[in-house]
Formats: structure tokens, sequence, C-alpha cells
């Protein structure tokens, strides 16, 4: 392969999750029904907040393009995930490569800022309850899910350009299973200085904006909350945030490990286990985290499967 031309790549080979042949096919099934449960999990909650005028609130409204964010999160990695488990040849086109990766952070982006508008929605629902109608009205909340959009498909399109102009001539086998940033840097035989900076430039703009928006509407939030006299009002105005804060946690923890790292520091082995899960498991416990305990979303389950069996 000649030197300093990427053209030449076709294609290349994913390690996957591990070279172990007798935990190819239990890992596969594995996955396999956590894909099923994000597919069920994140439709259903999709068209239970469609069908349900009690759940067409600015609120949920934001809930349903995160678990159409999640859905096309995991179908982007899954799919050939299970795929690979199962062919002795991993690979994966150079198009088809790109493709993965800008989708990836794409939605990844969509995630982090939906996150962080949701927190905000939170902040004037507890904070400014009698504006809370006007404040987030229809037109406002579309608008704000636009600009998530707009500014995740920039940002991964930077991303990809930037990563895609690379030169891959010394192998093509990616340690990792899917096309990630980091190991295909690690892959490339060009300078990447001018890569990483970018990199950790734009998840910090992104990681480190949505996290200040969030930790600023719960620092209003939680001083909001202590101003209420009984404990019972604290409770109920807690319990609406609860669900929220614990998706936060579990994606803002596992992305500032992953990418707000030193190149230095990173293991392939240790990032292989953080992505599945942030690319698999988050997209599967998002929907349980929001409806187990979530009273509005277990009433409009109730009256869906009544008015079903009704009907039927």
């Amino acid at each position: 392969m000649e030197k300093g031309n990427h053209s030449e790549v076709t294609e290349f080979i994913l390690s996957g999750l591990t070279d172990r042949p007798e935990l190819q096919v239990p890992l596969f099934g594995v996955f396999l029904v956590i894909y099923g449960i994000t597919l069920v999990g994140n439709g259903g909650m999709i068209l239970l907040i469609t069908i349900d005028p009690r759940l067409h609130t600015p609120m949920y409204f934001f809930l349903s393009n995160l678990s159409f964010c999640d859905l096309c999160y995991s179908t982007i990695i899954s799919p050939k995930l299970l795929l690979n488990f199962l062919a002795q040849r991993k690979s994966i086109s150079y198009t088809a490569c790109a493709v993965q990766l800008y989708l990836f952070y794409a939605f990844s982006d969509f995630e982090c800022l939906l996150l962080a508008v949701m927190a905000y929605d939170r902040y004037v629902a507890i904070c400014n309850p009698l504006l809370y109608t006007v404040t987030m009205s229809r037109k406002l909340c579309k608008q704000l899910v636009a600009v998530v959009y707009a500014v995740g498909l920039v940002d991964s399109m930077i991303y990809a350009c930037f990563t895609f102009r690379l030169s891959f001539c010394s192998s093509n086998i990616i340690n990792h299973f899917f096309c990630d940033i980091p190991p295909l840097l690690a892959l490339s035989c060009s300078d990447t200085r001018i890569n990483e900076i970018v990199m950790f430039t734009l998840a910090c703009c992104i990681i480190v904006s949505s996290l200040v928006t969030i930790l600023l509407s719960y620092v209003y939030i939680a001083s909001t909350i202590l101003e209420i006299r009984s404990t019972e009002g604290q409770r109920k105005a807690f319990s609406t945030c609860s669900f929220h804060l614990t998706a936060v946690v579990l994606l803002f923890g596992t992305l500032l490990f992953m990418y707000l790292r030193p190149t230095s520091s990173y293991s392939m082995d240790t990032d292989k286990v953080a992505s599945v899960f942030y690319t698999v498991v988050i997209p599967m416990l998002n929907p349980l985290i929001y409806s187990l305990r979530n009273t509005e979303v277990k009433d409009a389950l109730r009256r869906a499967m009544n008015k079903l069996l009704t009907n039927s």
C-alpha cells in the first residue's frame, strides 16, 4: 500500500469485542437481547407519547426525541456488532466506516444536548411554574430540538472530515468493534496532532457546555426545592428530576471518562468496555429509567393497554 495515500484503503477489519471463539455465540445472544429491549423500550416510549394526549407536554416531547436518538444510536452500532459475532471476516467498507462514525458522533451530540435542553425544561417547570406553558411553547420546543440536531450534524461532519483526511497506510485492522476516532487515529500513519486538538476542543464544547447548562439548571432547581416548606412538596419536585439526573450521570460520566483524557492514557481494551456501556447499554436503560418509577408513563401505558383490550 502506498504511503500517504488513503484512497487505496477500501475496507477496514474490526477486531471486535473479543477474539475468543467460545465467547462469540454467548455474546451474540446477550447483545441480541439488549438490542431487542432497546428497540421495544424506545419504540414503545415514542408510540406511547405520540398516542396519549396527556403526555403532549414539553418534557415528554423532549423525551420522545431522546428515545428516537437512543433508538438510532444503538442501531448505528448493534446490528454490525451482532453480525460480526458470527462472521468469519469482520470487515467494514471505507465508506460504511465513515458513515458509521459520522452518524455515531451526530447522535452522541444529540443525546448530550437534549439532556441539557431537558434540564432547562425542568428548571422552568420548577422555578417558574406559572410561566411554564408560556415559556416552553411548542414553537420554542421545536426550535430547541432543531438547534440540537443542527449543531450535532455540523459537529460530527467536522469529526468525520478531519478523521478521513488521514492516511491509513500501515494496517487496516481497527482495534475496536465499531469505527471510532481514537482507534482510527492510532491506525493512521499521518500526523494526528491536529485531529487530537480538534477532537478534544469539540468534545469540550459539546460536553462542557451541556454539563454547565445542566449544573446551572440544577443549582437553581435545588435552591427552589429547598424553599418549599412541605416535605411532600419537596419530594414531588425532586421526583420530576430524578429520572433525568440518573440519565445525565450515566451518559456524561462515561463520556468524560472516554474523551476528555490525554491520548497517552488511552487503553483500547478499557475503552471497548466503556464504549459498550454508552453505545449499547445506556440506550436500553433510558426508557426503563423514565418509565419504571414514572407514574405518568405507567398510567399512560395502562390506558393504552385497556384501550387495546377493549377494542379487541
